[in-house]
């Protein structure tokens, strides 16, 4: 039986990361506000991204993998920028920050931010749902 993952937009503009057997029905659902209990709060929702697998199992596995992901390595992947996908896997807390990378290869010796921090929205929480 076929499987998909894909990833939604919602309203807030967060990403909901799920699999299904029938995603034209699923989508369905969450527009008339039968999905998730996350989805069902972030009205309305947007498809942005799916990968069609040959079992609900690997859609599921993958769906797994996709939601570990940080919101900008999702974004190069639905925007087809898979050459980011490396460079956006790195584990910061084993091999740094990429400033630090960056100031140990220009030989800096001060811990200075390269750039002034700057406050956010915390829009990149990932929801672990199968929805």
């Amino acid at each position: 039986m076929k499987g998909y993952m894909y990833i939604l937009k919602c309203a807030n503009d967060s990403y909901y990361t799920g699999s299904t057997i029938d995603l034209e029905n699923r989508l369905h659902q969450y527009q008339n506000g039968e999905g998730a209990n996350f989805t069902k709060k972030h009205l309305p929702v947007e498809l942005v991204y799916y990968e069609e697998f040959q079992r609900i199992d690997q859609a599921f596995n993958r769906e797994k993998q996709v939601q570990g992901w940080s919101r900008k390595k999702k974004e190069a992947l639905f925007r087809g920028e898979y050459q980011k996908l490396p460079e956006l896997s790195k584990n910061y807390t084993q091999y740094g920050s990429p400033e630090s990378t960056l100031r140990q290869a220009q030989g800096a010796s001060t811990s200075k931010p390269l750039v002034e921090p700057v406050e956010t929205n915390n829009t990149d929480l990932d929801v672990n749902s199968h929805g």
